[in-house]
């Protein structure tokens, strides 16, 4: 997958001179960034920022990794369904966040769309609190169908996670079950059986935290908690091999639960480095650790 990026670059850009790149990835995306940036695979890469992977706590994860698979639903009467489930079990803490992840994540089992394409049957809220209706088309990113895009191409804690927490803590009270029609008759399963996917496992983040230090691009660690960094990263990070910020009150999904102080913590990373030149009425975030 990280070879991947490369020729995703290069079909983009063609024959063109390749910009300045700064790689960004969650989780196992962060893992196949570091790959990216380790293998050199982007010669134009300046900068590398990935979001709560660390090695130790991962491989740890990993053996618990099934249990968790079996333990989530295997289908979903509705895309609203879906999305109180993603909620409630605190996969996602942020419910505008998880209106717009969740129905890229599964798909219509009759026409084997992924659910974006039926958002637009959709028409009543999720929430009865007198919010505006949860799921209109615009809120999340339609997706192409795959066969035709191969078709056509041969820390501190600050306010903001307050208020998060005590907008999340009555989330549950607002949930009402949805009724729709069309919802009691469509069914939604996950796009991608991940269980299938063992056998890669350990790979993607094996030997991770020394590949992240070797790595030549400018480092930015953004962490949902200081008790996730490993030995190795410990020790890098008292040396001062990368820059590191942790925001409390989050989730692992941390650039979905607090999206705009996420936000500010990458806008800061690429002002400070000069990689980009900030508005007259930007601040900059100072890492917090």
């Amino acid at each position: 997958m990280s070879s991947d990026v490369g020729r995703v670059l290069d079909k983009l850009l063609g024959d063109e001179d390749v910009p300045p790149v700064v790689l960004i990835g969650h989780s196992m995306g962060g893992a196949i960034a570091v790959h990216v940036s380790y293998q050199r695979l982007v010669p134009s890469l300046i900068g590398l920022i990935i979001i709560d992977v660390v090695e130790g706590t991962a491989m740890d994860a990993l053996q618990s990794m099934q249990s968790f698979l079996r333990g989530r639903p295997s289908s979903f009467r509705s895309i609203e369904d879906a999305i109180e489930w993603c909620v409630r079990s605190g996969q996602v803490r942020n419910l505008e966040s998880a209106k717009v992840s969740m129905p890229g994540q599964i798909r219509n089992l009759v026409t084997g769309d992924v659910a974006t394409m039926d958002l637009k049957h959709l028409e009543g809220p999720i929430m009865d609190d007198g919010d505006t209706p949860a799921l209109y088309r615009g809120n999340s990113i339609p997706e192409e169908d795959e066969d035709d895009v191969e078709n056509n191409e041969d820390g501190q804690e600050g306010k903001g996670c307050k208020d998060l927490h005590e907008k999340n803590k009555t989330v549950q009270e607002h949930f009402k079950m949805p009724s729709h029609s069309i919802g009691d008759t469509m069914k939604y399963t996950w796009r991608i059986n991940l269980s299938k996917t063992e056998k890669y496992w350990t790979g993607w983040f094996q030997g991770l935290s020394n590949m992240f230090l070797s790595c030549f691009a400018t480092k930015l660690l953004l962490l949902a908690g200081i008790d996730r960094l490993d030995k190795d990263l410990t020790i890098g990070q008292m040396q001062g091999k990368y820059q590191m910020q942790v925001l409390p009150q989050c989730g692992h999904a941390v650039h979905e639960d607090v999206p705009d102080k996420v936000a500010d913590v990458i806008a800061s990373f690429l002002v400070r480095n000069k990689f980009a030149q900030p508005a007259n009425d930007f601040q900059i975030t100072f890492p917090g650790c």
